[in-house]
C-alpha cells in the first residue's frame, strides 16, 4: 500500500515540473544545438516512463488481476 502512495506523489510532482516555466526565455543550446526545452522535455519523458515501470511493478492492483484469472 505504501508504494501506491509514492508513486501517487511522484506522478504529481512530476505533473507540477511538467510546467516547465523556467525555461521559457532560456536561449541556451544542449549540446549546442538542441534547445533546453526541448532536452528538458526529453529527460522529463525518459523519467516519466521510469515512474510508470514502477508504478506497473509495485501499484499493479494483483488481487484484482488474481481475480480475472480465476476459473469460475
Amino acid at each position: 500500500m505504501k508504494g501506491k502512495y509514492v508513486i501517487l506523489i511522484l506522478a504529481i510532482i512530476l505533473g507540477v515540473l511538467h510546467q516547465d516555466f523556467w525555461n521559457w526565455d532560456n536561449d541556451y543550446n544542449v549540446f549546442g544545438f538542441m534547445p533546453i526545452g526541448l532536452f528538458y522535455h526529453a529527460c522529463y519523458s525518459l523519467v516519466a516512463a521510469t515512474l510508470w515501470v514502477f508504478a506497473i511493478k509495485f501499484a499493479w492492483p494483483k488481487d484484482l488481476v488474481e481475480w480475472a484469472e480465476k476459473d469460475d
